[in-house]
């Protein structure tokens, strides 16, 4: 065994000095041991070989097991660290976020689902939110905290009193400025990294194809009828996602509308408006305080998780709360082959 041991340790330094690599050194050292077990194999018990080389084979055949299983669980941890070491740098932001914006959305980067990739996703994307009032107010702010990159908001409305006991984006002085530059100046100065762009004026048809093909996303946050269905089939002909939600007293609900990926479209699940009197306005019925600030938050999370990949989104299904009952349930939600809006394009996708 001395033997062996002297000629292992001259042909690992022989290996060394000659410069060969690693694994060439290894492969000497193997071809070595082989030829001690062959020997001990081929020679016949009491040969000097033999004895001079431990004298029995299963020694080195446990020898060449041991060094296997040591060898296979070093490649294994290897592996593990390189794929820890992947994760890690993928999950890293990238290097153009200055310190203060790593700091900032550390609390993202750390999650799994989002990380680096995921919070860079969220700068390089451009939202446009209908309305600034009870859904738009929690939506924006949520948004510009998380740092989506550009924010649109359009609304023809100015801040009122009453807007105040919900719309927290609004502050008492802004009463009688416009929303959407009330708002622009609450996100501006929550994050200074992102980009507002207010559009003080009413969504119409002769407008929206061109607005929405800025976005990659849209919330409708509306309180009407007639936006809604404009919002909808403008988001489909241009192929935007839209995650649109609405409040009634106590209850809200929300979902995410995108043909273009399988669900259906709003007109699917709402083929015609309903009566007025039916769905009175928040004026009319009145709305809780909060309740505008849990679905439009809602609406702000639907977004990350459609611009990061995270998770599982609405798409063909709605979450309605009633707030009164603590409840929640959601429902599923099916593309119509006989929409007129859509056609059931959910269905071919």
């Amino acid at each position: 065994m001395i033997m062996v041991g002297a000629m292992a340790a001259a042909l690992w330094g022989i290996g060394l000095i000659m410069g060969a690599p690693s694994r060439a050194r290894w492969t000497m050292l193997a071809l070595l041991i082989g030829a001690v077990i062959l020997g001990h194999l081929v020679l016949p018990d009491g040969h000097a070989l033999r004895m001079a080389t431990g004298g029995d084979a299963r020694f080195w055949v446990m020898l060449v097991v041991f060094g296997g299983l040591v060898a296979g669980y070093r490649n294994v941890l290897g592996r593990m660290r390189q794929r820890a070491h992947a994760v890690d740098a993928a999950r890293q932001p990238s290097t153009n976020f200055s310190e203060t914006e790593i700091n900032r959305y550390a609390r993202h980067i750390i999650l799994r689902e989002i990380g680096g990739p995921g919070q860079k996703a969220l700068r390089d994307a451009s939202v446009l939110v209908i309305g600034a009032g009870g859904l738009g107010a929690p939506a924006l702010q949520y948004l510009a905290a998380a740092g989506v990159g550009t924010i649109g908001v359009i609304d023809d409305d100015v801040v009122e009193n009453t807007n105040l006991q919900r719309q927290v984006i609004h502050r008492d002085q802004s009463i009688g400025d416009a929303k959407v530059h009330s708002a622009a100046e609450a996100m501006r100065a929550q994050n200074p990294f992102i980009t507002v762009k207010p559009y003080q004026r009413r969504l119409t048809a002769d407008i929206a194809t061109d607005l929405f093909a800025e976005y990659d996303l849209v919330l409708d946050g509306t309180d009407n009828f007639e936006t809604r269905y404009l919002v909808n089939e403008t988001a489909i002909a241009t192929q935007k996602p839209l995650i649109a939600a609405a409040l009634t007293q106590w209850e809200g609900q929300i979902s995410i509308y995108d043909p273009a990926h399988g669900g259906p479209c709003y007109a699917c699940v709402f083929p015609t408006a309903p009566d007025a009197e039916l769905v009175p306005s928040c004026a009319e019925a009145g709305v809780v305080g909060p309740l505008p600030g849990v679905i439009g938050s809602m609406m702000a999370v639907e977004a990350v998780k459609l611009i990061t990949g995270a998770g599982e989104g609405l798409r063909g299904r709605m979450l309605i709360y009633d707030a009164l009952y603590a409840q929640t349930r959601t429902i599923t939600l099916k593309p119509r082959q006989d929409c007129t809006v859509c056609g059931g394009r959910g269905l071919q996708s």
